[in-house]
């Protein structure tokens, strides 16, 4: 049939639009690719079909007239859209997919179809209007795309298993420093605790005792970061509670009431060992000085963020300060006076009527800035 004559096509559709219908016009004439099928006719034929059809699918007029438009499908063809299809012409409603179909060579293409069906005013069912458009372009960047992304996905998801395992074998090493740098300092604990008890001189065996204290604290900050699962960061908090337990407990004195009042603050590992020994030095000075003559009474430790500052209070309501030797050229007072310039912390000591409180205000900001060397 000559293409000069496919307009009479649509006079042949018993429909109530006439020859010079402009839909009619607008089917025969536009870009789109569209056919008419007839569903009241045995297999649903075509019973139109346009030019722009004819130039997207390759085959003449006469090999599509009278067909179903499944000549379209092919090899690659989902049989999943297949079904979708189907389903909407029994159920007689609109369906918009894209499906692999094949011209006339064999070359596939990416349809994107859409299927209405046509009613008279009785509700009686007269055609199903499809269209077609070539969107292989936009299939091809879209799987692309997902090919792109899933290869990304699957780089990501190695770079992070990397990651994982390199952290993990981090965080053994440390680990395992924490676990020997821990038991160097029990060995060096025992052997002075062995030398302590053949010591005589009072004041050498108390300053042999202190200097033990000071090695267990340091033992205590490694204990704890060998039991941590974060290798850059130190909770002082735990570590209060750890040492002063501790303390409490190895003075001997049940009569002396420890109180903690402790909220999780962290610190770089870096910070630690200073806090670890100012803590111990002002603890120990306490629990010896501040009860003297078998005096009960309570010690408080507390530690709390206080906005930019890491505030730490060490309270006892012993005899005060006059009775705290941790004072002007002792050598405790030195190391704590240290440690606070090593911190950039300052340190109140106020009396608490009755007894003692210490301050110490360390700021949090100094701190995080310091840790990136």
């Amino acid at each position: 049939m000559e293409a000069a004559d496919a307009w009479r096509l649509t006079d042949r559709l018993s429909t109530e639009h006439g020859m010079g219908d402009p839909f009619a016009a607008a089917v025969r004439a536009t870009r789109m690719a569209m056919i008419i099928t007839d569903p009241r006719q045995d297999d649903n034929p075509i019973v139109f079909v346009n030019e722009a059809f004819l130039g997207l699918s390759g085959y003449s007029r006469d090999e599509i007239m009278g067909r179903n438009c499944r000549f379209l499908q092919g090899e690659g063809t989902d049989r999943g859209a297949v079904q979708l299809l189907r389903e909407a012409i029994d159920a007689r409603r609109d369906i918009a997919l894209d499906i692999l179909n094949y011209r006339k060579d064999g070359t596939p293409f990416w349809n994107a179809l859409y299927l209405s069906p046509v009613s008279n005013e009785a509700g009686e069912l007269l055609y199903f209007f499809a269209s077609q458009l070539d969107v292989t372009d936009r299939v091809a960047a879209q799987e692309h795309t997902r090919f792109e992304k899933e290869r990304f996905e699957r780089e990501v998801s190695e770079r992070t298993r990397e990651l994982t395992e390199a952290l993990a074998a981090k965080t053994m090493l440390v680990h395992e420093v924490d676990h020997r740098v821990k038991n160097n300092l029990q060995m060096i604990s025992s052997l002075l605790t062995m030398q302590t008890r053949n010591i005589t001189d009072p004041a050498a065996r108390s300053a042999m005792e202190q200097m033990l204290h000071r090695v267990e604290a340091l033992g205590t900050v490694h204990r704890q970061l060998y039991q941590s699962n974060n290798v850059e960061r130190f909770d002082v908090s735990e570590f209060a509670r750890d040492l002063a337990t501790d303390l409490v407990r190895g003075s001997g004195r049940n009569d002396i009431r420890l109180h903690l009042d402790l909220e999780p603050v962290e610190i770089p590992v870096e910070k630690a060992p200073p806090v670890a020994l100012m803590m111990n030095e002002l603890l120990t000075n306490a629990l010896k000085h501040a009860f003297t003559e078998e005096r009960p009474g309570r010690l408080s430790v507390s530690v709390r963020p206080d906005g930019d500052y890491l505030g730490i209070k060490v309270v006892d309501d012993g005899v005060g300060m006059p009775g705290q030797p941790l004072g002007k050229g002792s050598f405790g007072k030195r190391l704590v006076d240290t440690l606070a310039r090593q911190l950039s912390a300052t340190i109140a000591w106020q009396p608490a009527d009755p007894g003692t409180r210490i301050d110490i205000r360390l700021p949090r900001k100094v701190a995080e800035l310091e840790e990136v060397p």
